[in-house]
């Protein structure tokens, strides 16, 4: 999948796998995976007001699209982690294994970090244009998510459904693995409410 970004934001930078981690401790086992899952990392393009012009915000000043190719079709979250923590700016993730692809974003906030991700060769509809960088970075976002309501809501909203719903769904995972073994009949009729009402819950998100 071609992203539709002008040649004014191109970089086209290889970047050494140790420039993520030689200033700062971090252990065997992570250098291990930038070298046994990582063949490369390219720095693909800058998106900043003189590259693209549009404005940012206190918020998002750049975002930066990164190429990982893949020796292993394992995304490395752990690395990813350590990336995202070396680099100030939100990042855009394109994996490429062989002749597959996906993709990946974080969502950051107050430290922490939300990973998204596509499935391999899921096509996504990223949209690069908006009225500042803050917003084409939710709206890169947003793409990831699957299930959103036909109108448009707040970011935040969006977010905060989204997060509900994928606790209920691993909940309605560990409920069916429970009545699926659960060899008391009054147990598992127990249960079964119990996941009719989460099932419920679910459906109104």
């Amino acid at each position: 999948m071609e992203l539709q970004l002008p040649d004014s934001a191109r970089v086209g930078k290889n970047i050494p796998k140790n420039k993520f981690y030689q200033k700062i401790t971090v252990s065997n086992r992570l250098k291990r995976e930038f070298t046994y899952v990582i063949q490369k990392i390219t720095w693909l393009y800058k998106l900043s007001p003189t590259t693209i012009n549009i404005p940012q915000t206190d918020i998002v000043d750049e975002i930066q699209v990164f190429s990982i190719e893949l020796k292993q079709r394992v995304i490395p979250k752990n690395v990813l982690k350590l990336i995202d923590k070396s680099v100030k700016y939100p990042i855009l993730y394109v994996f490429t294994y062989e002749s597959e692809t996906a993709f990946g974003i974080a969502l950051r906030s107050s430290g922490e970090y939300r990973y998204y991700f596509s499935a391999w060769n899921q096509p996504m509809d990223f949209h690069f244009t908006n009225t500042n960088l803050e917003t084409v970075y939710q709206g890169l976002v947003t793409a990831f998510i699957s299930e959103k309501t036909a109108e448009p809501e707040d970011f935040t909203v969006t977010i905060e459904k989204d997060k509900a719903r994928q606790q209920l769904e691993r909940q309605i995972t560990v409920l069916k693995n429970k009545i699926k073994n659960e060899p008391q009949f009054n147990l598992k009729v127990a249960l079964n409410t119990e996941l009719q009402a989460k099932l419920t819950k679910l459906q109104s998100l």
